[in-house]
């Protein structure tokens, strides 16, 4: 990371962490002057041991997003504790969760400042509904069973929204897009938050109704929420490995697609988040580049490291890549929709090509296909491979724009044109090159006079075109 990036980070933090501290603190000090303290004073102290371990044990369930049932103790104490003492209660319970054990033993200070702020804000914000509508509700009976289950689920949602919101500015204040992906399948996440909230409105009715003997069961219910949580984020982990197993098999036979995957999934990220993709479309765009040349496992070693041109058998072995991604990898479920991306990004826009079995020729490939082989083309250009040295950013380009309505999406090409040339990133050779001298140079074992910045890959490696992809 650059020093003026870290720099800028550092000054978001101590911003973020003066805000966030001061505002829970303003907060927390105006509730205790206008609400009472729980009581009993043990009950409060159960459930603020409750929320502070969900919150030492909360678990990524995307990236820099934990989560935790630490909304469902919530619910739960305010129903418990009563109108009157709901939104004081439950702040505190937040202000306790200030440190982590790993907050203390890397000794950081920026994660507990702002914790401390959003923890009290989130709180205070889903809770005070709450408590308003508990007030306002129905006093006895069925009808305030219907109006806790209500108001928990309408305070759950409040959460939820808030909780994601403040945590989204914040990671997007000091991380920036490049380092903080966006969030992926948050239906799969909110939904369970709130219906926890929920849940944990209709807990403290329980304890209201039946007492300290409901203590063992609402244990329980806290422990199952958390296993839910803990099996998702275990599941995405798994997920995550087995990708990234799959790209280290490919780098092993193949030197010169070391970092390649990971530069295409960067680049195709970069023109989905252009082209409007949400975090979950994202997601299946990059997943898609990380295992778009996995069959080239099956491709001879011979042909992949050949630096002379290929023979038209080779290069057919070469692209029947495309059919073997869908042999290796179509039986695992969670890459199914990745692997018709991935069999795909080699069939050209036009409809010629080489297409999956899920496409026919003269058939236009699917966007995220598209923009698959825009991100590939380019990275195969600016790459030094075994056939050729690195282009230049400047050839890659107008290469792309030369295939621009045949081989290119056009819209998708002068999308990736502007948002690279503004992000003021360079890739490839300092030298311009002819792709004849390029491949002259590797099949002489001769470098470029300047040092290159590796990046990203194109179609053929017969002539025109982009890339041995």
């Amino acid at each position: 990371m650059f020093p003026n990036e870290l720099a800028r980070q550092q000054r978001a933090k101590v911003r973020l962490a003066i805000t966030f501290a001061s505002a829970g603190a303003v907060v927390l000090g105006a509730l205790a002057v206008f609400q009472e303290f729980p009581e009993p004073p043990w009950l409060w102290g159960l459930f603020a041991v409750s929320f502070v371990f969900f919150e030492w044990n909360t678990v990524e369930v995307n990236d820099k997003l934990f989560a935790s049932p630490s909304i469902m103790v919530v619910m739960t104490a305010a129903v418990a504790f009563g109108p009157m003492s709901a939104v004081l209660g439950t702040c505190a319970m937040a202000a306790v969760a200030l440190f982590t054990p790993e907050d203390i033993r890397q000794r950081r200070w920026f994660q507990p400042a702002v914790n401390f702020g959003q923890l009290i804000l989130t709180a205070a914000a889903s809770v005070v509904v709450l408590a308003l509508i508990l007030r306002a509700g129905s006093s006895s009976g069925e009808a305030n069973l219907a109006v806790t289950a209500f108001a928990s689920g309408l305070a759950a949602m409040i959460y939820g929204a808030v909780n994601y919101w403040l945590v989204l500015f914040i990671v997007r204040s000091v991380y920036g897009h490049r380092e903080a992906r966006p969030w992926s399948h948050m239906t799969s996440i909110l939904l369970p938050l709130t219906g926890m909230g929920f849940l944990g409105g209709l807990l403290g009715a329980t304890y209201l109704l039946v007492g300290a003997a409901s203590l063992p069961l609402i244990a329980i219910v806290f422990f199952t929420g958390y296993m839910a949580f803990e099996s998702y984020a275990k599941l995405r982990e798994a997920q995550l490995s087995t990708l990234a197993g799959f790209i280290k098999a490919l780098e092993a036979k193949d030197l010169y697609t070391r970092g390649h995957t990971e530069r295409v999934a960067y680049f195709a990220n970069m023109i989905g988040q252009a082209m409007g993709y949400n975090g979950t479309q994202l997601e299946k765009l990059r997943w898609a580049a990380l295992i778009h040349d996995v069959g080239k496992l099956a491709v001879p070693r011979t042909v992949i490291r050949k630096k002379a041109r290929l023979t038209d058998d080779e290069y057919e072995e070469m692209q029947a890549h495309v059919h073997h991604v869908e042999d290796l990898l179509s039986e695992v479920d969670f890459l199914r929709p990745m692997v018709e991306v991935a069999s795909n990004h080699h069939a050209h826009f036009d409809g010629n090509g080489y297409h999956g079995s899920t496409g026919e020729l003269g058939e236009i490939p699917s966007l995220d296909a598209r923009i698959l082989a825009v991100a590939d083309s380019f990275d195969a250009m600016t790459s030094t491979r075994s056939y050729r040295v690195a282009l230049s950013q400047g050839y890659a380009f107008s290469e792309l724009r030369k295939h621009a309505g045949t081989q290119f999406d056009p819209n998708v090409v002068e999308v990736f044109v502007s948002v690279l040339t503004a992000s003021g990133e360079r890739y490839g050779s300092p030298e311009e090159l002819t792709d004849d001298e390029a491949r002259r140079r590797a099949e002489h074992g001769i470098g470029h006079s300047h040092a290159a910045t590796e990046s990203p890959h194109m179609d053929t490696n017969r002539g025109s075109g982009a890339g041995r992809g």
